[in-house]
């Protein structure tokens, strides 16, 4: 092998890859579709918010077109598609495309979500105090579009050994195994990682990985401009309000991650498992834009435990 092509491997190691990035209008899924796309596979990013319609979430300021053009100015492929994934018949719809045009895939990332604006922050009240119309859309957001993507996509995934299925939550094993404090978010971003198990279980014999993976404070569009009323250049700013900001991290970072899990020829050695964005840096030595590693879940840990974290020993 030339130098040269080995220079393009290491620049593009999925190169010839097709990726589903499920949920890729904003946030940590829009940085996977770019990640993804500029690592060399090419990327169908969907969503519900385009610029012609606006999802239940409500902002009409990212939408899937400008995924992909953020994917093509990364110098990746990408195809906008735009799904509601609580629809079977479209969900199916957009695989045969793919079967159609591409005739593999290769990784699919479940990021489907977008059911924070249901939510009060800080959490309060009981269970039975919550809109059970709000508490059940979260579960249809967060668990049943997750099912139903992989029970139409993963047909196709398992057509060949090597495949990668990416459940996106908010949270690892470790830290989901205390309640987070909201009945139905705490069922929402606890079912990704049972799926991760599960699926890992199912797809072990076709030689196919399941795993499930949370970013740690995410840095998402929302978080800034609407949390915390801050840009990406003065987050720091915000970290008055929230100590635990201090160890945020763009959703580049996350995305990284499953570039990594991707292009790992040994990944199944993660199958099943809860990763994360910080655990994983470690184990393959990417960064967050900054060149900095946050490792934001041992931080929270160590502040719920009243103890005074140094925000420089975890980033």
């Amino acid at each position: 092998m030339h130098e040269v092509e080995r220079a393009e491997r290491r620049e593009r190691p999925l190169a010839g890859r097709v990726a589903l990035v499920a949920g890729a209008t904003r946030g940590a899924g829009r940085a996977m579709a770019v990640e993804l796309g500029a690592a060399g596979a090419v990327v169908y990013a969907t969503g519900r918010t385009t610029r012609a319609s606006v999802s239940e979430v409500g902002r009409d300021t990212e939408t899937i077109e400008g995924t992909a053009e953020l994917v093509a100015a990364a110098g990746g492929e990408c195809v906008a598609v735009p799904v509601d994934h609580l629809e079977p018949d479209r969900v199916r719809a957009l695989v045969d495309r793919i079967d159609r045009e591409r005739g593999r895939l290769d990784v699919l990332v479940n990021d489907l979500w977008g059911g924070d604006h249901l939510l009060d922050h800080p959490f309060t009240g009981r269970m039975w105090e919550h809109s059970l119309a709000d508490g059940l859309r979260m579960l249809e957001l967060g668990v049943h579009a997750h099912a139903i993507t992989s029970h139409r996509a993963l047909p196709l995934l398992t057509r060949r050994p090597g495949g990668l299925v990416v459940e996106v939550t908010d949270g690892t094993a470790e830290s989901d195994a205390a309640y987070r404090g909201h009945f139905f978010y705490d069922l929402a971003k606890h079912a990704p990682i049972r799926m991760a198990l599960a699926l890992g279980e199912e797809l072990r014999d076709a030689g196919c990985t399941a795993v499930a993976l949370t970013p740690g404070y995410l840095r998402s569009e929302a978080m800034l401009d609407t949390h915390f009323g801050v840009t990406e250049e003065n987050w720091r700013d915000a970290v008055a309000r929230d100590p635990a900001f201090a160890v945020s991290e763009s959703p580049r970072y996350v995305a990284r991650a499953v570039v990594a899990l991707a292009a790992d020829p040994d990944v199944a050695r993660w199958n099943g498992r809860s990763l994360s964005s910080g655990g994983l840096a470690k184990e393959y030595g990417f960064t967050d834009a900054d060149g900095s590693r946050p490792d934001a879940w041992p931080f929270i840990a160590a502040l719920a435990a009243g103890e005074r974290p140094d925000p420089a020993d975890y980033r």
